[in-house]
């Protein structure tokens, strides 16, 4: 009989794991929010293109000299991990709230970049002046919104448990 009640018991009792990630593959969002995903999933793929040809330098001088890694390295890297992002973000919608959650976690991890752009005085990407540089720091939170927002991570994030 203890089994039959168990049986009968939901599967979110049982394993919260299994519900959180069905909840996340579930998860709808707005024409508008899908977008702006499609259009930040664009951005990323540009970016990626420039780490790997006409803005490759630009982007070296971006590695703050603390990275234990050759900087040409860091660059061919974060590239790679923008372009997949980045089309990812457009086909593969199942996994939105995941991606979401992924850009933003990547946008902290490249904040110390441009916080060492601002400090040192690197010229580069078009950023060429203090005040450039320090508006590209209060830019930094709002891809990290945006990327939360638009693959309705952020709603997901936000939900009481």
């Amino acid at each position: 009989m203890d089994y039959v009640i168990l049986k009968k018991r939901s599967e979110k009792e049982f394993n919260p794991i299994v519900n959180k990630y069905q909840q996340m593959e579930n998860s709808t969002t707005t024409t508008t929010q899908n977008f702006f995903r499609i259009l930040l999933g664009v951005f990323m793929i540009a970016a990626a293109m420039g780490h790997f040809t006409f803005q490759r330098i630009d982007f070296q001088a971006q590695v703050p000299n603390w990275v234990p890694m050759d900087k040409d390295l860091v660059v061919i890297l974060s590239g790679i991990v923008e372009m997949v992002i980045g089309l990812a973000f457009i086909f593969l919608t199942r996994y939105k709230i995941q991606l979401g959650i992924g850009l933003a976690i990547f946008y902290v991890l490249v904040f110390p970049g441009n916080i060492a752009q601002y400090l040192n005085g690197t010229d580069a990407l078009g950023m060429n002046t203090d005040q450039a540089r320090l508006i590209r720091l209060f830019f930094q939170p709002v891809l990290i919104l945006w990327a939360l927002w638009s693959t309705g991570a952020l709603g997901f994030l936000l939900k009481k448990r």
